[in-house]
């Protein structure tokens, strides 16, 4: 039965949360403490209903038998049930995560629908304050979680490994349990509205975060949740870079979609930690009466500030990074040209790494820290733009004088480019002081956020998904959808978020249900550009569902790319390649006479074959 895993990881989650609320009660109650205290036991029972729906969903069989000297069961390879499971196949683990990630990506454009309508008109309309800030709150965290792990659990899990010849990642059955530790994820996050909601935004700051109602206590405890997977995920992704790369494959001939990942996965392994402390301390001032973050007993609310952004404004890279691997690995391709500046783009994304450590201050400058602060960290935040800059200029390089291809993947990643400057230049103005405090917790904010993450990764990840989507489906997508997916999106993307500048300048606050009379034109106006700009993704849903069914059968290389990934059939076999590669050359040779990046042998045969178009 296809949903057996699901349905045993599911009795087993209701076990596991009656063991740990069981013993919480009971323990509560030799020690003379009231015996039922919501929060406490709540967070207990889902600490062992984690732990019960993954050894329900497969983690028993696939890994845990060995602990008691037990044979681990084979895991299915073939059939769509398979992606209902426990599977230990990077290519099926990043199916899962995209799925699961367009699917949440889709409900959360619908829940900042739901805010466009609420701020059509000014004054209350559909939802009070309470739930217009829960549904905020969660259309923020779902789209972070979208952000981080579409690229890093998705396309970085199926197609890293095939793009530097290898069989898999290096730790297969960590990485499976890396992705089914995010299905619970999502449950907490769409009960939080069951326990009162939360209105914090997906910041979560102390004191309204230890004080209001128990949906903050899920979002807490989802958001530390996704943390571990994304602690998990890159360290999987570090070992297998370094150790399992192809015979031939030095650092010099990685393509840089690996670079980017590789830049990506160091921040999110030591980065996270530091989130997942600051969530960690504030669950503990709700469930253990801690003081962390009570000033009359000694504790410092902006101390949670620093805490959460040294990991959030490096998180806005492990969005990012990839992204501009995607772009360029994209415009390379389809300019059938060299990337241009390859070895400066590593150093600026090595750079970049290195400098996201050291910028997280400037989200603080309107929090009372120390002004002598605000110079050091002003610097540091526009000096990262220097290797950011360096990367859009080698995607502009890359495409002077190119033989430009036009398809989807293309146009989207042109949009990238086009997006993503306009998200750069008006990070300036937050990175100076004296703008970022006329600015701070206005629209502005809202619309250079969305430019750099949504104009600028969202459009990478739309690329994306028509690039790869021959490779992962067997099947071709519908090209003339993908065409007007672009351009409708593009369009109107652009006019809904330009315009939310406007309003940004004009004083419209972020994060409130209600603005004055005299912003009512130009909200209606961004909320009717909106649902035009979610309207496009039914094109984009409904083109990718049919191809992947019905689609016309894709060949090996549409593309006739020159990396790895398309040196082999679509979709790849279980072991990716026949015979192990043997890579002899750059990745992105084009034009280049008798250029060849890797060789394969044929299954069967002796003969090496050429792995380029």
């Amino acid at each position: 039965m296809a949903f057996l895993p699901l349905i045993k990881a599911v009795l087993f989650a209701a076990i596991g949360f009656a063991v740990g609320a069981g013993a919480t009660t009971g323990l509560r109650n030799l020690l003379g403490m009231e015996p039922w205290s919501t929060e406490p036991v709540v967070t207990m029972g889902y600490v062992f209903a984690l732990i019960g729906w993954l050894l329900g969903v497969g983690l028993w069989d696939a890994w845990a038998r060995e602990w008691f000297g037990k044979q681990p069961k084979e895991p299915l390879h073939e059939g769509w049930a398979r992606f209902l499971r426990f599977s230990t196949d990077h290519k099926v683990i990043g199916v899962q995560y995209l799925v699961t990630m367009v699917v949440i990506m889709l409900l959360a454009g619908a829940l900042s629908l739901l805010m466009r309508v609420e701020l059509a008109a000014p004054g209350q309309t559909i939802m009070g304050a309470s739930d217009f800030n829960t549904t905020m709150s969660l259309h923020g965290i779902m789209m972070i979680a979208v952000a981080v792990a579409t690229v890093m659990g998705g396309f970085a899990n199926f197609f890293v490994p095939l793009m530097i010849g290898a069989e898999d990642v290096a730790f297969p059955r960590i990485n499976a349990m890396s992705y089914w530790i995010v299905p619970p994820v999502a449950v907490l996050l769409l009960a939080t509205p069951l326990m009162g909601g939360f209105d914090t935004g997906w910041t979560a700051y102390p004191p309204l975060s230890v004080l209001n109602a128990s949906g903050q206590l899920l979002f807490l405890l989802a958001f530390l949740t996704f943390g571990v997977s994304s602690i998990l995920g890159g360290l999987n992704f570090l070992a297998t870079i370094i150790m399992l790369r192809a015979p031939g494959m030095s650092w010099g001939r990685l393509p840089i979609f690996v670079w980017s990942i590789f830049s990506a996965a160091l921040i999110s392994l030591t980065a996270t930690q530091s989130v997942a402390l600051g969530l960690l301390t504030v669950i503990l001032d709700r469930v253990a009466g801690t003081s962390f973050y009570n000033a009359a007993e000694g504790g410092n609310a902006l101390l949670y500030e620093h805490v959460f952004w040294f990991y959030s404004h490096p998180a806005v890279y492990i969005m990012i990074l990839p992204a501009f691997g995607i772009a360029l690995e994209m415009l390379t391709h389809f300019s059938r040209k060299p990337l241009f500046a390859y070895k400066w783009v590593v150093a600026s994304l090595l750079t970049v790494v290195g400098l996201s450590y050291i910028v997280w201050a400037h989200h603080l400058f309107t929090s009372g820290m120390g002004d002598y602060l605000h110079l050091p960290f002003m610097v540091t935040t526009e000096l990262i733009s220097i290797p950011t800059g360096m990367v859009f200029l080698s995607g502009l390089g890359t495409i002077w004088q190119g033989r430009l291809w036009l398809k989807t993947p293309m146009l989207f990643a042109l949009g990238f480019l086009m997006n993503f400057v306009i998200g750069g230049v008006t990070g300036i103005f937050l990175a100076d002081v004296p703008t970022d405090i006329n600015l701070q917790d206005t629209y502005f904010v809202v619309a250079h956020f969305h430019y750099t993450i949504m104009g600028g990764e969202i459009f990478a990840i739309l690329g994306a998904l028509y690039y790869w989507f021959p490779k992962m489906s067997g099947r071709s997508y519908n090209e003339a959808l993908g065409v007007v997916h672009f351009w409708w999106l593009f369009l109107s993307y652009n006019v809904t978020f330009i315009s939310m500048f406007w309003v940004g300048i004009l004083g419209m606050p972020r994060r409130v249900a209600d603005y004055p009379a005299n912003m009512a034109d130009a909200n209606l106006f961004v909320t009717v550009a909106s649902f035009v700009l979610g309207a496009s993704f039914l094109v984009f849903a409904g083109n990718l569902l049919y191809s992947w069914i019905k689609g016309p059968v894709a060949s090996a290389n549409p593309w006739k790319a020159r990396t790895l990934e398309w040196q082999t059939s679509s979709p790849p076999p279980l072991e990716n390649f026949p015979s192990e590669p043997t890579v002899v050359g750059s990745p992105y040779g084009y034009g280049v006479a008798g250029s060849v990046h890797a060789r394969l042998a044929p299954a069967g045969g002796s003969k090496e074959q050429d792995g380029q178009s």
